[in-house]
């Protein structure tokens, strides 16, 4: 029992503040003693560092991190993206077909990097952040957009923006 209470307190000492001052002894009865105050007749012990390991596990993830954080500091990360229009649930009126697209992206489309829109569930890519799609006649619409990179990988994605096209008739 006194031999696991001794390893525990060394355990301990080993966590505390390097710069701290440790101090063991021997009593009468051959039982040894540690103590951060000095006793008469004790030793001083120097402790440089904890000893400290990591599992293999533990190891691993840590490496993947890193490898993760090289990836991020690669490539530019996105802060927001949106449809700034048409807006969700808005209503457009007489548009002829022809319906103007703005996106927000925070920070700008970098090099290499590509939009990709989806316009009621088709996909078809676009140059820039600001663009027009033909044929969008009367009824509900739903449109998205990502950014990919060289890759084809997709790094953000809008939230989905549902809207509506009316069209004045004639008589």
């Amino acid at each position: 029992m006194e031999t696991r209470t001794i390893l525990v307190l060394l355990g301990l000492l080993a966590t505390t503040v390097a710069a701290a001052d440790t101090w063991t002894w021997t009593d009468e009865e051959g039982v040894v003693h540690y103590s951060d105050r000095p006793e008469p007749g004790a030793t001083r012990i120097v402790i440089d560092e904890p000893n400290t390991s990591q599992s293999l596990s533990r190891r691993r993830a840590t490496a993947g991190a890193d490898a993760d954080a090289d990836d991020a500091a690669a490539t530019p990360r996105y802060e927001s993206f949106e449809v700034a229009s048409p807006g969700a649930e808005e209503t457009l009126w007489n548009i002829e077909g022809v319906l103007n697209v703005s996106l927000s992206l925070s920070p700008g489309l970098q090099p290499g990097h590509q939009i990709r829109v989806y316009f009621d569930g088709n996909p078809r890519m676009v140059n820039g952040t600001s663009f027009q799609l033909q044929e969008v006649w009367r009824g509900v619409h739903n449109l998205q957009a990502e950014v990919l990179d060289e890759t084809g990988k997709m790094l953000i994605r809008t939230r989905t923006n549902r809207f509506y096209v009316q069209q004045s008739t004639v008589n």
